[in-house]
Formats: C-alpha cells, structure tokens, sequence
C-alpha cells in the first residue's frame, strides 16, 4: 500500500562532450574478469543487460575509468530501480538501448562511433495526478455510498429475489479484530514471499486478480443490467456445473463479458499504450466490490484496521532499507518489479497512469504513477463505516463527507510529499491520519463518540409516537377536580379506523387506549 512515481534513478548530466564508444556486447559487465586490460578511459563502453544489477555494472565501469555506459537490452527497456544512496556514488551517466538499435547504429556508423549522452529535464509533478485522484477519491466516495446505502437496505426492506446471483450479491463480511491480525500477518508473509520469490509468485497474483476482477466488474455492472427488461428468460434444464438453476440469458451474457475483459487484459497485460485502462478500470470495479461486501461494525474496529496497516506500510518503506542488504525498500521493490526480474511481469494490484508529459524519454519507455489497492479500500472501509453511521443516526451525511474530503487531503498531501522527497511514498502514512481524525472530530463535535465507537450494534433510536385520534374528547382541566377520576386523564375516544400495524423493526409495538 503505497504511492510510488518511475523516477529517474540518478541525475544525468545536461551537457556530455562526444566520446568513443567501446563494443563489449560480447560481456554483461558484472566480475573484474569481464573488463578488458587497460580498462576504459575516455570511453563509453557498450555491454549487455542481464546476470547483474544496473548499480554493479557502473560501478564498475566507473572504477575502470569509462565516461559513460551504455546497457544494451534484448527484452523490454525497463528503467533501472534501486536504492537512492547505491548512486551517490556514481558519477557517470547511463542509458539503456535496445539491441536492435545497436544494431542499427553500428551498420550505420562503424566501429568509430561517438555518443553524447544527456537527459532532457522533466517536471516534479505530471497532470496524471489528476487522473489518480479523480480515480482515487471517486472510487472511495461511490463505494462507501453504495456499501452505506445497501446495508440500511438489507437490514430494513425485505426485497424479492428473482435468482441467485442477486443473493450472493447481498452477502457481506463482518470483520472481527481476530480477522484483522490475521489479514495483517498475511499481508506481511505475502510481502517477503513475493521480494524472496517475485518470479515464482507474480503470475499466481495475475491469475487472482484476474477472477478477482471480473467478479468485481460483474457486481457493479449487475445493478444497471437488471433493469434492462431484456434477457430475463431462462435457459433450458440441463447438468451443466453452476447452470442446473436455469440461470437468466442476461446473467449468462453479463458473466461472459466480465470474463472476456479480464482475460483480454490478461492477455495484452503488457501493451503499454492502453492495457493500463483496462487495469484501472477492473481495479475500480475490484475495489467496489470489496468496500460492498466487507463491513467494519465499529469504528473501533476501523481505528484498529487503519493503525496495524499505518504501521505496516511505514515499515516496509522507511525501516526495510535498514534491514535488507541491498538498502532496498522491500515494499517499492515488490511494487515496481525488481530490475533483476527475470520476467519482467508487474503486480497488477495497482492503480496506474503513464505520465503525460512529453518527454522525449517516453520513447524510450513509458514510465507509470501508481496507486496501490490497499490505499483505496483501507480509507475506503472507514467511508463506508461513516455513511451507514449518518443513515441510522438520519444526519445530513456528515460523517461520510467529512471522512471523504479528509481523503481527498490526505491524497493531495502523498503527491506533495513525492514531489518534495523524490521518492516512494507510503500512501497511508498521510491518510489514515487525514480519515481518522476528521471522523473522531466530527463525533466530538457532535457529541456522539460513544455511539460512534462502538457502533451500538446499529440499532436505530427508538421512535416515539403518541396515540392519535381523529376525534378526541377532551378531557377536564387539571385545575379542576375530575368528575370520573376512574377514567385516565390520557384516555380518547377514537371513532377513526384502525391505524395499518406499524413496520417490523423500525416502530416499537404500540398497544391502543382503551375507549370508553
């Protein structure tokens, strides 16, 4: 659960006089013995990628007195990742070409090729921000109403079914603090798996949010599609597995659409230049589905949730560094792809926008802003928590655009953040004190923290209602003495017809006067 920006990894130099290029193609520049004798002065040597990480091959080409280098790829150009400090060191500039681009220089130009190397100038902050935000707080603000709203739903109306699938849509979970130190320990072994074993275990977290999404997607998409007054015909009686109950054509169609987005951006997952929407768009659809069917009953238990994870993503994005060899953050390493990766596949449980700059770096690679999940169903969980708050109390949805705005800074203060410090930032670490806080303060505000902590198992106040009747006889004035004391002062006559029973659960049993 984190912030994180492709940056550039160390700063190039603006202006680089023209130098030699030395052909080491034949080598990866990771060992001495890989260096030719006399070394690399005055030169740019160019060696292939692989067997290494990009710090070990400058490093060393710098020991042995190369101006520049240039890594030659056969896969993707991947902009190399790494921790800030290894490139303190590091006083030369490096790029990364494509193999086929090598080739072409060097039947162009010869073995006496120069090179100048320099890195166009970039903004601090890029107008995709705009695009995570709207995406980031529209997700978290439409999700906590929907969940807010259908909960009250189900709990007061009796609504008719028509087939199952709506029933398993109105199924939700009710966390529990053992549930929560559980999800966190899970989180925490998920994590250190995937920086141990990223290669073994990316695909496995493809193929999950694969399923994951296109169940989410056929959740949000259910609502809209049920009010079309087509496709309500069932299919014949058949063994088929999960069509014995005759689902409706319309279900069938709705399933097979869902399935088919998700399998196509599993397939073109890779395919910079558009699979990205299709990656936002089931992420969203992932993540209203999550804040509809899971439900914090407290706002203890909300406060218990955000805490433990607040403290997971502060320690594995500043401590980890401390802790691993290579001064990595295990948590920007998992999310951006380790630069040794063997596959270079990317964990799709992420929110991201190519930068929409134009940078001539784009046609290098097209660098992407992300937005983990976790950023958005955490604070999500509390919204939806707020909103069902504001409809059992009937306030005016206080605490739920209090709780959302107080999202929304809590986002705006991550991207200032990443633009000052230049580096990942763990989202959480300015958003659960932006939601928490704002919610605590507007029930101190109101005077209702204990009902808000706990909850009060959601029961509705109680009403209270007097007896009315349509034509009442008053009774005598309490000035003076009654003339039948046997008879209650409170006592009506009531000539009107019986009042239809109140509804179940939201009117306390009321017993009639008696009429004399």
């Amino acid at each position: 659960m984190r912030f994180l920006s492709s940056l550039l990894w160390a700063a190039l130099l603006i202006e680089q006089a023209r130098l030699q290029t030395y052909d080491l193609t034949t080598s990866v520049l990771c060992s001495p013995s890989d260096v030719p004798e006399g070394g690399f002065p005055n030169s740019i040597p160019m060696v292939m990628r692989g067997n290494c990480t990009f710090y070990e091959k400058v490093r060393l080409a710098q020991i042995n007195g190369a101006k520049g280098l240039l890594i030659v790829s056969k896969d993707r150009l991947t902009p190399p990742s790494g921790n800030k400090s290894q490139y303190e060191e590091i006083g030369i500039p490096v790029a990364l070409l494509s193999y086929k681009d090598m080739l072409d220089i060097s039947k162009t130009f010869g073995e006496k090729r120069q090179v100048a190397m320099y890195a166009p100038k970039e903004p601090v902050v890029d107008y995709n921000m705009v695009l995570i935000f709207l995406m980031a707080v529209g997700t978290v603000a439409v999700g906590g109403y929907w969940a807010g709203s259908r909960d009250i739903k189900k709990r007061y109306m009796k609504h008719k079914r028509d087939d199952g699938a709506e029933k398993q849509d109105e199924e939700t979970v009710d966390v529990t603090p053992i549930m929560i130190c559980v999800f966190v320990v899970m989180c925490c072994s998920m994590l250190v798996l995937l920086y141990f074993f990223y290669d073994h275990l990316v695909y496995m977290t493809i193929a999950t949010f694969c399923l994951a999404s296109a169940v989410g997607l056929y959740s949000c998409l259910w609502p809209f599609v049920r009010r079309i007054p087509f496709g309500k015909c069932r299919i014949p009686e058949n063994n088929l597995p999960y069509c014995h109950k005759r689902p409706q054509v319309r279900t069938l169609i709705l399933s097979a659409f869902c399935i088919a987005v998700s399998v196509t951006w599993g397939v073109f997952r890779n395919e910079d230049q558009w699979a990205w929407i299709l990656q936002d768009a089931l992420g969203i659809a992932f993540c209203l589905y999550m804040l509809k069917t899971i439900r914090l009953p407290t706002f203890k238990a909300c406060t218990l949730l955000l805490v433990v994870l607040f403290v997971y993503d502060v320690f594995f994005v500043f401590i980890t560094p401390l802790l691993t060899e290579s001064g990595e953050s295990i948590m920007v390493e998992v999310a951006a792809g380790p630069s040794d990766s063997s596959t270079h596949e990317k964990l799709p449980m992420v929110l991201k926008v190519p930068r929409l700059n134009s940078s001539p770096l784009v046609l290098c690679d097209r660098p992407f802003s992300l937005l983990g999940f976790g950023d958005i169903l955490v604070p999500g969980l509390l919204v939806a928590y707020c909103h069902r708050f504001d409809i059992l109390m009937q306030t005016s949805r206080i605490y739920f655009l209090a709780c959302t705005i107080g999202y929304g800074i809590g986002l705006l203060i991550t991207f200032v953040a990443l633009a000052l410090m230049q580096m990942g930032q763990p989202a959480l670490l300015y958003l659960v004190p932006c939601t928490l806080l704002t919610s605590l303060a507007v029930a101190l505000w109101r005077k209702e923290l204990p009902l808000f902590w706990t909850g009060s198992g959601f029961v509705p106040p109680p009403i209270v209602m007097e007896q009315i009747s349509c034509t009442q006889t008053p009774g005598p004035s309490t000035d003076e003495p009654q003339s039948n004391p046997a008879v209650p002062i409170s006592e009506t006559t009531n000539q009107c017809e019986d009042p239809p029973p109140p509804a179940q659960e939201q009117v306390p049993h009321l017993t009639d006067a008696s009429t004399t």
